[in-house]
């Protein structure tokens, strides 16, 4: 009787286990549907895909469109491809990333071993802005860049998203830096380091993991904004997404599907890249954040 019952809890348990394993295929399936049908039609000549083969694997494989999309698609006024908008796009999340970044690592050492009086008010002030609608920040930052000389530039960019990302990092840091001993950080002054030798040398050392998530989040965010570069960049300034969307709702001549296939998919690259690289230490970077807040 129990070797039957121990039959039937293995079957139980081997059908349980494949339910589950086909059930997540097919949702793994179907949300790598639009990436495949964006990769298969990015290789397509056009004509494939206006005759109505979409969803098939392509009868002529070509890489003329991701070299269009790249180098001589007609965006601006003249046919430069995505390439310098792209370049526009490194040149505006990496100083954001790094800057939001280190000030939001120096805004957490501060507010958990470096207390003083309001600096709960503070860190929830902080933590209110990362509820902020974008909309309702456009006007004022308008306003403030023109005061500033940086409407239309990438600088200008970089200064909105550090502005508008270190309420996170302040966060994400925060949290991590909470359980972090103060002991050790007691006895480094009393050996003589000052603010800045305990923060580089005792602090950051072990900050690997929320770095980690601070950059995977930050590059994310500032990468595939939309609304920001629209508002506040010009011309050939604009980053990888708004060129990309002036391509894709260009007006004029055949719509290329195949051109806008590809250039969606090399402004999504560079996130999938980071993803890839790095994603494993995501979450366990915020879980120790979790836990350690």
């Amino acid at each position: 009787m129990a070797i039957a019952s121990s039959d039937t809890a293995i079957r139980t348990g081997r059908f349980t286990r494949t339910l589950i394993y086909v059930v997540l295929i097919l949702f793994v399936l179907f949300y790598m549907l639009p990436l495949y049908v964006m990769l298969v039609n990015s290789v397509k000549p056009l004509g494939e895909i206006t005759g109505g083969g979409m969803m098939s694997l392509p009868t002529a494989f070509t890489l003329e469109p991701w070299a269009k999309a790249w180098s001589t698609a007609q965006i601006g006024v003249e046919p430069t491809g995505l390439q310098p908008y792209f370049w526009n796009s490194i040149s505006m999340v990496v100083p954001a990333v790094v800057i939001s970044t280190t000030l939001g690592a120096l805004n957490g050492y501060i507010l958990t071993k470096w207390r003083f009086r309001g600096d709960t008010i503070l860190f929830g002030l902080m933590l209110f802005s990362c509820f902020i609608p974008f909309q309702i920040v456009l006007i004022p930052m308008a306003a403030i860049l023109g005061k500033l000389g940086l409407s239309g530039s990438t600088a200008g960019l970089v200064l909105v998203h550090v502005v508008y990302g270190v309420g996170f990092s302040t966060l994400y840091f925060r949290n991590y830096y909470a359980a972090f001993p103060t002991e050790l950080v007691r006895a480094a002054q009393i050996d003589g380091a000052g603010f800045f030798q305990i923060f580089w040398r005792i602090l950051l050392p072990s900050s690997g993991p929320i770095i980690v998530v601070c950059v995977i989040w930050q590059f994310t965010n500032i990468w595939n904004d939309f609304l920001f570069g629209a508002s506040f960049a010009s011309g050939d300034g604009a980053p990888m997404t708004v060129a990309l969307n002036n391509l894709v709702q260009s007006s004029t001549g055949v719509k290329e599907y195949n051109v806008h296939f590809a250039g969606a998919i090399l402004a999504a690259m560079p996130t999938l890249l980071v993803y890839i690289v790095a994603g494993r230490y995501f979450v366990r970077g915020l879980m120790a954040g979790s836990v350690k807040g």
